[in-house]
């Protein structure tokens, strides 16, 4: 991948980011014509914050620690792709456009959250010290639902991000438990600007899948490709075999993702004051974004949301309930407002939910986690 990088920045190849179609292509719930769009949805790609391996960090875990995350941090960095992306869409709008000259507070400020630095809130060192309290190593790959629940650890950290994370597991959206989350007038992180009517705190609800054993199974790619429509997408997190991607949009039959796998020079952008801030800050924003068949992903997956009111939230149940359970043999997953009264947490509940890991960069292919 470093070396396909290499060729598009110095233009010795030509970018196979976007098919020439009449078939429309959606970009996280925005919906373009490729014949008659092709810059304005490069210019939508290139405005999602990315994230790629890091070299000559500060140690993680001490003076001995590692310098890179090369090799075990792609599901990491997907992770802090759709965490950024929720922050852009809260406190910038969905339709912010980055550009080179962009010195936004609020960006710069988005961005340094992130920087590969022990004090950076979500950074990969806390992302990666935060998953020893999932049983994970550090430098231990992550799989999709793993790295959910360590980055709905780290938000309830940060104030100024005010947004509560919601992990649906076992198939099923739970609208009661959900409410309860981000109507609580106890949380204080929820500063009364930012929340929506009623206190409503902003929700990044992320719902970890199985869409097969060792493929998805072409009965899902319907109601998969249907999340992607929803006004209220961040994509979703997963892969294809041996990598982690972070997926965006659909065009056809094909997905369109950001890869994380290209090896950086670690930095922080700060204020963006310096020719070399100014570079490090082009570096975290990917000019051409990749495609591959949608029966070529990893069928462990995870699915997520943002809803910045309890509108929205309401709006994406309605859609969902219309347009993804009623219409397909197969759903993807269930919406409930209780939880079934006969449900009761026990540990074959928390196997049938496991975290299925991709199959990728270690030798577990069957390995499962219990929560």
């Amino acid at each position: 991948m470093d070396g396909m990088f290499e060729l598009y920045l110095d233009g010795s190849i030509e970018p196979d980011d976007i098919p020439h179609t009449s078939d429309p292509v959606y970009i996280l719930g925005k919906k373009y014509n490729a014949l008659q769009e092709l810059e304005t949805i490069r210019q939508d790609i290139l405005s999602k914050i990315w994230f790629t391996y890091r070299k000559n960090f500060v140690p993680i875990g001490g003076d001995d620690g590692l310098t890179t995350d090369k090799g075990w941090g792609c599901m990491l960095r997907c992770g802090q792709m759709v965490l950024a992306q929720a922050l852009v869409t809260l406190h910038l709008g969905r339709d912010w456009i980055w550009e080179p000259e962009t010195k936004d507070s609020t960006y710069l400020k988005i961005l340094s959250k992130f920087v590969d630095k022990r004090q950076a809130p979500f950074s990969i060192h806390q992302i990666a010290m935060m998953g020893v309290s999932e049983n994970k190593d550090v430098g231990q790959w992550f799989g999709p639902n793993t790295v959910a629940q360590v980055l709905k650890k780290l938000v309830k950290y940060d104030d100024w991000s005010s947004i509560a994370i919601h992990i649906a597991l076992d198939n099923a959206l739970i609208i009661s438990d959900i409410r309860e989350l981000c109507l609580s007038q106890e949380d204080e992180g929820c500063v009364s600007m930012k929340c929506g009517s009623g206190g409503w705190k902003p929700l990044l609800l992320i719902v970890p899948l199985r869409l097969g054993l060792q493929e998805i199974n072409p009965i899902y790619a319907s109601g998969l490709k249907k999340c992607f429509k929803f006004k209220q997408s961040l994509g979703v997190i997963g892969g294809k075999p041996n990598l982690a991607l972070y997926f965006i949009g659909y065009v056809g039959d094909e997905v369109i993702y950001l890869d994380p796998h290209t090896t950086q020079k670690s930095g922080s952008v700060e204020n963006k004051e310096t020719e070399e801030e100014i570079e490090l800050d082009s570096s975290y924003h990917c000019k051409y974004a990749s495609r591959i068949n949608i029966l070529s992903m990893d069928p462990s997956v995870a699915v997520c949301f943002f809803c910045s009111t309890e509108a929205e939230f309401n709006d994406l149940c309605h859609a969902i309930k219309k347009d993804l359970i009623e219409p397909e043999k197969q759903p993807l997953f269930e919406v409930t407002y209780e939880k079934p009264k006969q449900w009761k947490p026990t540990l074959d509940d928390a196997v049938e939910a496991a975290d299925f890991e991709l199959s990728g960069e270690y030798d577990s292919e069957h390995e499962f986690e219990i929560l």
